[in-house]
């Protein structure tokens, strides 16, 4: 808009301002000095609003849409409520500009809010002499009503005679979700059929955890599309991408969700994230910047239906919309998030609700831990048998240490005469990697850890922090917690019990396997730091049980003598053609055999 160019309405207002003020200057009531204060502020943010955006026409080629562009009267803000949410619209682009969930707070105490000066969504209008205007321009006139018992806020701008653009919100008793509906009448002879008009919606994510590193991690904008598929953009950095197909749009802020969700499929959307978050900084208040657009027909006249859910990130919650939102959820990918969904998350449910959070944890790890101790049992076995078998092992070694290929040849000749399996001791720790990924990718976005207190660590879902440093350590953080290092502890623990069970001593040429292995709980010790409480409580309560299942394995359940007394015996037998380790034999001699040929050749 040229700042030059004579606009009669902006003329006629400030001939009406400059006449109220004088009456005012006369009256002397500090109450209404006070009102034509706070009008002449929201008058001028609105126009400073219009004059920033730079897509907006200049007044006198605004035809039809002059009426609400031009300022000509400006409503106050309209508050709605029910048992979940508590939203502010505002009459510029009749849009939500606050929105907070009544149950719940972020990390400081405070009213989580979802929407709090940081979204904007507009429709952008083409119209058939080429002209565009935008919704988030326009000021709307608003109207507070009841339908079928709910709550309906219609944002009407009226663009000329039996012509209105409405948009209309219906908010139940107890839910949610928003129905939303963007509306025209009369504009079939001004929009265009030609050009698609463009749904737009940006929101910033606010940060509601301590740790706000830990929070952006799981802080990601998700999508379903195809029916049934969801995927994401990346948490780790900023990303984009075009998807077409797309069901339902969703800005996810770890623990709490903006979902959209159109009546129709939309044909294609572009989609972008920008990450926000560079450290560990405590006066950070965003983590991510989302941002999404499609366009839509509107075949004369608009009338596009949406939900719009604003509440936790809570499968049941999700789930119960049956709008397959509850994808958004990410429980881990393939087989993992298979056992999350539908083994471990109705399982800690049912436990969390009979006992506390923290206890329910450790009965889930009991539980996990029993149903594995086959696998533990069988894993044992193998270690001792392999121990038994190492002197003659090493003798070995020493004895063709020049020749690789005959020396793994004899090895597997004493495993077979022993009825050793080396795979044996790998293979139940590989049953057990589903289960152990699973949980870690379980307990970072179950929503019933948030804010749950257990023994000293006030928030299950956060770490627990039981000293404040002064200073921030690389990769450790400014805090000091407890689960972590009991974990790491047990760990240690674990290793020392397993290092002298090892099954043959380093070969040459291969890493040793003893300082990495070593180097595990000084790993979980540092990555762990800044996680969910919860899920090192898990580790360590999981790895205490691994503990005291092995000794009770080994002090009374499994004879070692009697276990090298069998190996003796196996050894006497003859050979078994069949088996893994003599298939593995066969291969390595006819490849020994190959390689023999080949020289002679």
């Amino acid at each position: 808009m040229e700042e030059n160019k004579f606009d009669p309405y902006q003329f006629i207002g400030f001939v009406l301002i400059a006449i109220i003020l004088t009456w005012m200057l006369y009256d002397q009531n500090p109450e209404n000095e006070q009102v034509v204060l706070e009008s002449k502020k929201e008058s001028n943010e609105i126009k400073s609003s219009i004059k920033e955006n730079s897509d907006s026409p200049q007044l006198d080629d605004l035809g039809e849409f002059s009426d609400v562009i031009s300022l000509k009267r400006v409503n106050e803000p309209i508050s709605i409520q029910n048992s979940k949410l508590k939203i502010k619209f505002n009459s510029l682009g009749g849009q939500i500009v606050e929105l907070s969930l009544k149950d719940f707070t972020n990390h400081k105490g405070d009213s989580l809010y979802i929407i709090k000066n940081n979204n904007n969504f507009n429709v952008e209008f083409k119209t058939k002499d080429g002209r565009s205007f935008n919704s988030s321009d326009f000021i709307f006139e608003p109207e507070l009503s009841t339908k079928n018992f709910k709550q309906v806020v219609t944002y009407r701008a009226k663009i000329g005679q039996n012509k209105n653009i409405e948009f209309i919100y219906e908010l139940s008793a107890d839910d949610f979700m928003i129905n939303f509906r963007i509306k025209s009448e009369g504009l079939s002879p001004v929009l265009s059929n030609d050009q698609k008009n463009k749904f737009s919606w940006n929101l910033k994510a606010f940060r509601n955890s301590r740790s706000i590193e830990y929070e952006n991690w799981y802080t990601e904008l998700t999508y379903g599309y195809e029916n049934e598929k969801m995927s994401y953009l990346s948490s780790s950095s900023s990303d984009e991408d075009d998807i077409e197909k797309v069901d339902w749009i969703g800005y996810k802020q770890h623990f709490f969700n903006a979902i959209l969700v159109p009546e129709n499929q939309i044909k294609n959307v572009f989609f972008s994230s920008e990450n926000l978050v560079s450290s560990e900084d405590k006066n950070q208040i965003y983590t991510k910047n989302y941002f999404s657009e499609f366009e839509f027909d509107s075949n004369g006249e608009i009338n596009e239906n949406f939900k719009l859910y604003f509440g936790p990130s809570e499968f049941n919650t999700l789930n119960s919309y049956n709008l397959g939102i509850e994808k958004s959820i990410y429980f881990g990918w393939g087989i993992f998030g298979w056992i999350n969904k539908y083994i471990f998350n109705p399982l800690f449910e049912f436990l969390s609700s009979y006992f506390p959070h923290g206890i329910s944890i450790i009965i889930m790890t009991i539980l996990v831990r029993l149903a594995m101790s086959p696998v533990t049992y069988k894993s044992y076995v193998s270690q001792i048998k392999m121990k038994t078998l190492r002197p003659e092992v090493e003798q070995i070694n020493n004895k063709f240490k020049n020749d690789a290929v005959k020396r793994q040849q004899e090895t597997m000749s004493l495993y077979n005469q022993a009825g050793a399996n080396p795979m044996s001791g790998c293979l139940p720790a590989l049953l057990q990697l589903p289960v152990f990924y699973a949980l870690f990718s379980f307990f970072p976005v179950a929503f019933a850890l948030r804010q749950k207190s257990f023994l000293w660590a006030d928030d299950l879902s956060s770490y627990d922090s039981i000293l404040d440093l002064p200073f921030s350590i690389p990769f450790y953080g400014d805090h000091i917690s407890l689960f972590p290092i009991l974990a790491s502890i047990a760990i240690f623990i674990y290793t020392m019990m397993t290092a002298g069970q090892q099954a043959t001593p380093t070969q040459p040429g291969m890493p040793n396997m003893k300082i990495i292995i070593y180097l595990m709980p000084l790993m979980m010790l540092f990555f762990f730091n800044n996680y969910a409480s919860g899920l090192s409580l898990y580790y360590f309560v999981s790895n205490i049980l691994t503990i005291i299942l092995m000794l009770v394995i080994k002090n009374y359940i499994i004879d070692d003598n009697k276990i090298r007394l069998q190996i003796e015996e196996n050894k006497k037998r003859p050979k078994k053609s069949g088996g893994f380790s003599a298939r593995l034999q066969r291969a390595m001699e006819q490849a020994e055999k190959q390689k023999k040929l080949k020289r002679k050749r």
